[in-house]
């Protein structure tokens, strides 16, 4: 219990800007290898997926931010498809109303205000927000849930609060305030939002696509500390089954195009 408490504050930084700091210096660092193993065991992570063996790398940040090896995730080929993006644990929003609000753990999003744009949000009224919240056990690099064009791609967002449930639940809407990357694609579900929701107080996310075309399940990013992906969807475009709702794993059907 310690060691998961010391964890999921380490990966998460939710503490003061000043301890949050030396935590990410720490893990970055090589002081923090040796707590490799006792992190995968603490979370009960299958290192033999991992694309390097557990003595390859150098922090327990570079460990955090493992690739995988090739087929250890299998993106669903169906061309009427559209897959998780990452590893989490979904919620599915399906009454996006008029004025584009939402409700995620008991708290009221706008799209507005998570976009930085009403004529934008706009755009999804009645459609279906899909949000995918990633523990520190899951593989934590980002990809894309159907291939599309790159039509925007921005940041927003001042790192205010923790993204672990706790803090979907009793923090001030931390997915419409926290440090944000947003990108639009259009697709063949219409034009729909990937956002990468970053950690409290610091930049936790770095973005790894370059160019304006992306395959289904491509990599787009990844998230160096805690983190959560949402995904907006216009209305009639995609149906997203409910029957998903709870863990699932990058590549993984958890809706089709309509």
């Amino acid at each position: 219990m310690i060691k998961s408490r010391f964890y999921q504050t380490l990966f998460e930084l939710n503490a003061s800007p000043f301890i949050a700091k030396r935590l990410r210096w720490f893990a970055e660092s090589n002081y923090s290898r040796p707590l490799i193993a006792s992190f995968a065991k603490t979370y009960k992570i299958d290192v033999e997926e991992a694309k390097d063996p557990m003595d390859a790398y150098p922090s327990l940040h570079a460990f955090f931010t493992r690739h995988l090896k090739e087929g250890a995730r299998l993106i669903d080929v169906d061309a009427q498809s559209i897959v998780s993006p990452c590893d989490g644990k979904l919620s599915i929003v399906t009454d996006i109303t008029d004025d584009s609000r939402f409700e995620v753990k008991g708290q009221s999003y706008t799209l507005a205000e998570m976009l930085g744009s009403q004529q934008e949000a706009r755009r999804y009224a009645g459609g279906t927000v899909c949000v995918l919240y990633l523990s520190p056990r899951d593989y934590h690099r980002v990809h894309v849930p159907l291939a599309g064009r790159v039509l925007s791609h921005y940041e927003l967002g001042d790192r205010s609060a923790p993204v672990n449930e706790i803090g979907l639940t009793e923090t001030v809407r931390p997915l419409s305030r926290n440090y944000r990357r947003i990108t639009r694609f259009d697709s063949p579900a219409g034009v729909y939002e990937h956002i990468m929701v970053g950690a409290l107080n610091v930049n936790t996310i770095e973005w790894t696509h370059d160019g304006s075309y992306v395959e289904k399940g491509d990599e787009v990013g990844y998230f160096s500390f805690g983190s959560t992906v949402v995904l907006c969807f216009e209305k009639g475009r995609v149906h997203i089954d409910s029957s998903k709702i709870g863990p699932v794993r990058l590549g993984e059907a958890i809706g089709t195009i309509q």
